[in-house]
């Protein structure tokens, strides 16, 4: 029973995000446009805590030439701030200018007017019985992310 349930829910959920996920980010200050891609990036990092260039590449999947080039577009457009580390000279550290602290809290990863459509497509007893489940999802989700599951030792810095 368990099994069909994960087949079910690994066959739904992507229906939902692919109609309904955000395919750009628009910076609330500037309006400029960053792709999905580079919000994914600015959300492994954070305005403390460094990352180096070489971790941020291995949990992308990645080599470290190809995120380099992926941050020195996110440099240049002030979202990221890269220093070499003072301990080691060739590794390099990477933060949130505090204009990426900006992306970062403005983004979702839902559009709500999709969300919007696709409910509005629903009775009242649907939209209820949808918005329970995910309630119920997001609970459990929580209780595995707080016991160390989720598969990575990337976290976003606060739930959204």
């Amino acid at each position: 029973m368990l099994a069909e349930t994960v087949r079910r829910v690994m066959d739904l959920y992507p229906r939902l995000f692919l109609a309904c996920h955000v395919r750009h980010v628009a910076d609330p200050k500037t309006r400029r446009v960053l792709s999905a891609h580079q919000a994914r990036i600015l959300d492994y990092l954070d305005a403390v805590e460094p990352t180096t260039l070489k971790d941020l590449a291995a949990h992308s999947g990645v080599t470290p030439g190809t995120m380099s080039i992926a941050i020195d577009r996110l440099v240049r457009k002030g979202y990221v701030l890269r220093v070499r580390d003072a301990e080691d000279g060739r590794r390099v550290n990477l933060t949130l200018s505090p204009s990426g602290v900006r992306i970062q809290d403005a983004q979702t990863v839902l559009d709500a007017e999709r969300v919007k459509t696709v409910m509005s497509r629903l009775s009242e007893e649907d939209r209820a019985a949808a918005v329970n489940g995910l309630a119920v999802l997001a609970r459990a989700s929580r209780e595995e992310m707080e016991q160390g599951g989720g598969g990575s030792s990337f976290r976003r810095r606060k739930a959204r």
